[in-house]
């Protein structure tokens, strides 16, 4: 009998207690895993890279923890279940699993499978989500670790509050397909997917994790006032033209910045001045019990009661 791979960062916002939480569930609903705890930031893949065979792989940590190892899965037929430890856990929102670590083993062991697009960086990192420049990086930034802990993502609104006012526009040059776009903004986003923040902001128009695409999202904004009005937009869902707003869609796509500009990819801080992205279509495989997405119809598995991916 094959048993789940289950990968734990001992550093993440849960810690041992959603450790603890995890296996209880595991055990409640007859699950046997391979426990195997990360040590530093990077060894998620390299357990993911040597140890996944044929099975499952529960990860028990943030949303960089579950791509390190989603990047490391990339080709390969395991298919990954989420079980939220950090503090965004942006990941686990939008394949709908509960934020609950103990209601979260029972959903992903339950779950069929949901093949999804990833963005791949210059550096061979992948994202599931977002990757860019400008506001939501600085927001990332400015959560320090000790209100992440404490108010899990009400840290990231309450410091996207303080970056808005002092956030000063920056000059982007982005090539979308060959495209070439030039704007003064204060966010430039890759997208992947078309919301976040649980769906309360839309990032731009029919984006999709599954259209073997991402899309180019730049939002120009001078001042406060300008700052709010162009956000309760993307709470609205509201894309109708707008010089503020500019989007564009393709295969690949580079942004460049000139000056000291906060960089992020999928919530994890990066320092460079160019990110370069290209769609992996149908890169991940995730164990999906509700996705804001649908699932692929080439991805005919549920996890079987031996806890290996049975084909139907």
């Amino acid at each position: 009998m094959r048993r789940p791979l289950l990968i734990v960062n001992p550093a993440a916002r849960g810690g041992r207690s959603a450790e603890s939480a995890a296996l209880a569930a595991c055990a409640a609903a007859g699950i046997e895993p391979r426990l195997r705890r990360t040590e530093a930031a990077g060894h998620a893949a390299q357990i993911a890279a040597a140890e996944a065979e044929d099975e499952a792989v529960f990860v028990l940590g943030g949303d960089g923890t579950v791509m390190e190892v989603v990047g490391a899965l990339v080709g390969r037929e395991n298919a990954v279940g989420v079980l939220p430890g950090g503090t965004g856990n942006q990941l686990a929102r939008h394949l709908g699993i509960p934020l609950n670590v103990s209601r979260a083993v029972g959903a992903v062991a339950r779950a069929s499978v949901a093949t999804m697009d990833l963005g791949r960086l210059g550096d061979g990192r992948y994202f599931s989500l977002t990757a860019g420049f400008g506001l939501d990086a600085a927001m990332i930034a400015g959560a320090n670790p000790k209100a992440k802990r404490r108010f899990g993502v009400a840290a990231y609104v309450w410091s996207a509050a303080l970056a808005l006012p002092s956030m000063r526009p920056f000059r982007v040059r982005a090539v979308v397909d060959g495209e070439v776009v030039e704007r003064e903004v204060a966010l430039a986003m890759v997208a992947n997917v078309g919301a976040v923040m649980d769906g309360r902001f839309g990032l731009g128009p029919d984006i999709s994790p599954t259209d073997g695409q991402l899309d180019l999202c730049l939002f120009a904004a001078s001042g406060l006032r300008d700052g709010l009005g162009l956000a309760l937009r993307m709470a609205r869902r509201d894309f109708r033209p707008d010089a503020r707003m500019t989007f564009r869609r393709g295969r690949s796509i580079r942004l460049e910045v000139v000056g000291n500009v906060p960089a992020q990819a999928d919530g994890e801080l990066v320092s460079a001045p160019i990110l370069e992205a290209s769609v992996v279509p149908a890169a991940a495989r995730f164990l999906a019990p509700r996705p804001t997405f649908a699932p692929a119809p080439d991805a005919p598995y549920v996890l079987g009661p031996h806890l290996a991916l049975d084909r139907r």
